[in-house]
């Protein structure tokens, strides 16, 4: 079942968003550490009003574990929701005049993080969270859906590709080399 997080769900979903992020959550959280990483998304996600809020996540659940989330704002909204995260990580984590570059942009609904739990992938998982991500930006009015993938991640790249994704550009971001993807919906003549 895919349903809207919850706050309660951050200790099973702060470990899917830094899997999914790779070696940009240890950037982040300025510490190599796994555990002040994972304290730092735990805390984001159980806050409002931030790119890792549970108010812009969906899990997957099965059997009262969840096993996927796919995390995913309106792009024009970036900056604002990367505020309070930057903020924190300026008085918290020693991240001064840390601005990494934008990811997304205005007239798109972004898919920042979509990740699937190891023992469960190879599963339809995340498939079954991108096609619940493309539903939840159409009912939103959203026109276009965009998400970077990593360069040495063909098999992510190829599955957003198999789902109707089409990649546009190459981008950096802290130092990362991304592919951008975008989704469109079909616009109905009036």
């Amino acid at each position: 079942m895919i349903r809207p997080a919850a706050p309660h769900d951050a200790p099973f979903v702060a470990p899917l968003i830094i899997q999914a992020m790779g070696d940009l959550a240890a950037k982040f959280a300025n510490s190599n550490n796994p555990q002040v990483i994972l304290g730092l998304f735990i805390y984001f996600f159980q806050q409002e009003n931030n790119q890792y809020s549970y108010q812009n996540t969906l899990v997957f659940e099965e059997n009262d574990q969840i096993l996927g989330s796919l995390n995913a704002y309106d792009g024009a909204k970036l900056f604002e929701l990367r505020e309070n995260f930057l903020n924190y990580l300026k008085e918290n984590n020693g991240l001064n005049n840390f601005h990494p570059e934008p990811e997304t942009q205005e007239g798109e609904f972004y898919f920042d993080t979509i990740s699937v739990h190891p023992d469960a992938q190879g599963k339809g998982i995340g498939k079954a969270l991108i096609i619940a991500g493309i539903d939840w930006a159409k009912a939103l009015g959203h026109q276009k859906i965009g998400l970077i993938v990593e360069k040495e991640n063909p098999r992510a790249k190829d599955l957003y590709e198999k789902m109707g994704f089409i990649t546009q550009n190459s981008m950096a971001l802290l130092g990362g080399d991304y592919f951008h993807l975008t989704y469109s919906f079909e616009v109905q003549p009036t």
